[in-house]
């Protein structure tokens, strides 16, 4: 699995960005987003029971991420259509803020080597990219278990500070001062 410090793999993904079909199918790139955060998270699979309690929970916290300068995007290995069919059903995905990807050929998350073997879809892993492309955070949960965008939110904001942070550091406390 790609980690800290390396670069994220380049990517050319098609995202739903609303419930209208002449208007629903963009495409995203890695090359859009340089110099940009990103966070891109992904889910095993669409129109499951874990899954849209995390996407309305980033939903939910949107506008924080885009407030600092950040792009989040939704990723997983069901194709496009598949996201609208579930956007349009599921009421709390009907109106999301963020690109829902389709990484249906497992390019991307294979590159980054979150492919659960034995269930052959992208594991429950968030990256935080910043604006020069390299890996500033990583978390995976087991299949079965959801994820805190909060604490994906708390963590983009002490990477933004350029500080050293300690346990459990809010925005706006003092960071620390190397001796």
């Amino acid at each position: 699995m790609l980690g800290l410090g390396q670069k994220f793999p380049a990517y050319a993904l098609t995202g739903v960005v609303s419930n209208d079909p002449a208007k629903a199918f963009q495409p995203f790139s890695s090359a859009d987003q340089a110099g940009k955060w990103q966070i891109l998270f992904f889910w095993p699979k669409d129109f499951t029971f874990v899954c849209p309690t995390e996407i309305a929970a980033f939903g939910k916290l949107n506008r924080e991420f885009t407030d600092r300068g950040a792009q989040v995007f939704g990723v997983s290995t069901d194709n496009e259509y598949v996201h609208l069919a579930w956007r349009k059903e599921k009421e709390e995905l009907r109106n999301l803020p963020f690109p829902m990807l389709s990484d249906i050929k497992r390019e991307l998350s294979g590159a980054l080597g979150i492919l659960d073997a034995e269930a052959g879809v992208a594991q429950r892993a968030t990256y935080i990219v910043d604006p020069d492309g390299v890996i500033r955070f990583v978390y995976v949960t087991d299949l079965s278990v959801g994820r805190n965008p909060a604490e994906v939110l708390r963590v983009l904001d002490a990477l933004q500070t350029d500080e050293l942070c300690p346990c459990n550091w809010q925005k706006g406390q003092d960071t620390l001062k190397a001796a």
